[in-house]
């Protein structure tokens, strides 16, 4: 699924934290990181959002609890 325009980070990845399953986000180039990973987490903002903000962003989600939860997030704004 692609998300676009996060604008709050924290809670975006609380909600990442939050997910009982795998959740990926895919780079350009096809890689997968796991974002659940908070190493991956500081990297993935330092690499990507350079100005507080996530214009579009694709990730997998294994269990559909956990898709649930990104929708929700998205859909609060």
């Amino acid at each position: 699924m692609k998300l676009n325009n996060i604008t709050d980070i924290d809670a975006f990845f609380k909600v990442i934290d939050s997910c009982k399953g795998k959740v990926e986000m895919v780079s350009d180039e096809g890689d997968r990181i796991n974002l659940k990973s908070k190493l991956s987490q500081y990297f993935s903002m330092a690499k990507i959002f350079s100005d507080g903000t996530i214009n579009e962003l694709e990730i997998v989600a294994y269990e559909p609890d956990d898709i649930n939860k990104l929708i929700n997030f998205m859909v609060r704004g």
